[in-house]
């Protein structure tokens, strides 16, 4: 998509780096979201934001974003998140466990009808750890918590941002179709 073309209903700043099949999906999630009535929050902590700064690209949509969350250090998950610091120590920052309460605390801590949770390894991990595995978690207001794990594997930072960010777009819009 074309950053210039005047439709209003694309991403410009993000577009030299995201693929235009990412930027698609972002635009008609946004644009189900505004005709449902609906809002999204992200809790993001390997992507840094980039899921929401995507999300606020796209021009004419803003309403369908409530906010997001940047949590990138244990700290900032359990002040802004509410989780406690007891459960990350027990089971890792990187955990299934940590990225559903991302997404319960994103859901807790906002007005939005879905929120979705990112953690995981962009780069290299930790001593025994697995760099590329992530863990994503959606929540709906009301409605179950689902949590999805993907291993990238070692291929660099950005392109697991990317697909991060693609799996990400995919679970917000299985959220919305399921109501």
């Amino acid at each position: 998509m074309s950053a210039s073309d005047g439709k209003g209903d694309t991403a410009e700043t993000l577009s030299p780096i995201i693929p235009e099949d990412i930027e698609n999906a972002a635009a008609a999630l946004l644009k189900d979201c505004c005709s449902a009535e609906l809002t999204l929050a992200t809790a993001e902590s390997c992507t840094g934001g980039l899921l929401a700064s995507l999300l606020t690209d796209v021009e004419g949509a803003s309403h369908a974003f409530e906010r997001g969350f940047v949590v990138y250090s244990e700290d900032a998950k359990c002040e802004l998140l509410g989780i406690r610091s007891e459960r990350i120590a027990a089971c890792g920052a990187v955990s299934r466990e940590v990225a559903m309460a991302m997404a319960d605390g994103a859901i807790e801590r906002s007005h939005a009808d879905i929120a979705l949770a990112i953690t995981g390894y962009a780069g290299a991990a930790p001593p025994g750890e697995e760099a590329g595995l992530v863990h994503f978690a959606c929540a709906g207001r009301g409605g179950a918590t689902e949590h999805r794990e993907e291993h990238f594997g070692d291929i660099g930072r950005g392109p697991v941002r990317i697909r991060s960010i693609r799996v990400a777009l995919e679970m917000m819009r299985h959220a919305l179709e399921r109501g």
